[in-house]
């Protein structure tokens, strides 16, 4: 192309979506670069061959998916993922991470690029609060997967564990267990991929198998939870298509509130109990 830079670092690939996936990969086989490449979470769908052979391969290529949920919005459920997420999870030797914060973001990049193995990030569209780390633990527990965000004395009641934007949900209603003098640990889980890397004994410290209560909280379906939540754990998510409305909308409607979380978490508290 006329005026074209060989060595620019960008490539507007338009809506080519498994193009992308096959260029990406044919770079990091050339060598000496480590390819990213963004598309929305739903269309990750049509580059899933070429997701699946940079995982075959091994190769340090990252996906950078975005619009990771029903919080899309007014574009309708042909934009937003549902079953995405987990689809991906299912990929052997490839790491999906669901930040819930730009910190979180940031740590997992870091560990993305120290790595250097096929890796995906599902990122929120609306705008997240950033987690305050004076109060909770610090992002770097990102590097673990999975890890315990809150202080709470003893053992808890219940743990939550969230991902992404569900994971300041989590935090509320916490703070609404804890007004009815119920401990709940929240745990963020970025990257369950990573979590099950780590000794199984850091596994037993964020999840402790005392803690039988437990509830699962991720705006898509709720399939890989199980071995989580555990029996008497509650699954917060989705299991059929969203709708076009604004994100706080869809989310009220379909069940994402801390009242909601809290009803779960009881829920689960006396199914353990049984």
């Amino acid at each position: 192309m006329e005026g074209a830079d060989p060595y620019g670092r960008l490539i507007h690939f338009g809506i080519r979506e498994h193009a992308m996936g096959g260029i990406l990969n044919g770079i990091a086989l050339h060598g000496l670069t480590k390819p990213f490449g963004g598309t929305f979470l739903v269309f990750s769908d049509y580059m899933r061959g070429a997701v699946r052979l940079s995982a075959l391969m091994n190769l340090p290529v990252t996906f950078v998916w975005t619009h990771d949920s029903i919080g899309l919005g007014e574009d309708g459920p042909t934009h937003q993922p549902v079953e995405h997420v987990a689809s991906l999870r299912l990929i052997p030797n490839l790491a999906v991470i669901r930040p819930s914060d730009a910190n979180e973001t940031a740590i997992a990049w870091r560990e993305v690029i120290t790595r250097a193995k096929p890796a995906g990030f599902a990122l929120s569209r609306q705008n997240l609060p950033v987690i305050d780390r004076a109060i909770f633990a610090s992002a770097e527990g990102v590097s673990k997967g999975a890890y315990v965000l809150n202080k709470v004395e003893g053992q808890a009641d219940v743990i939550l564990i969230a991902t992404g934007s569900e994971v300041a949900l989590a935090i509320k209603a916490a703070e609404l267990l804890e007004a009815d003098g119920i401990k709940a640990s929240v745990v963020s889980a970025p990257c369950l991929e990573w979590f099950a890397e780590t000794p199984s004994e850091y596994q037993a410290s964020v999840l402790p198998a005392a803690v039988k209560a437990r509830v699962s909280i991720e705006a898509g379906v709720t399939a890989g939870w199980r071995e989580y939540v555990g029996d008497a754990g509650v699954s917060i998510g989705l299991n059929h298509f969203g709708a076009s409305a604004s994100a706080g909308i869809l989310f009220k409607e379909f069940g994402f509130t801390p009242e909601a979380v809290v009803a779960a978490a009881k829920a689960s508290i006396e199914k353990a109990r049984a």
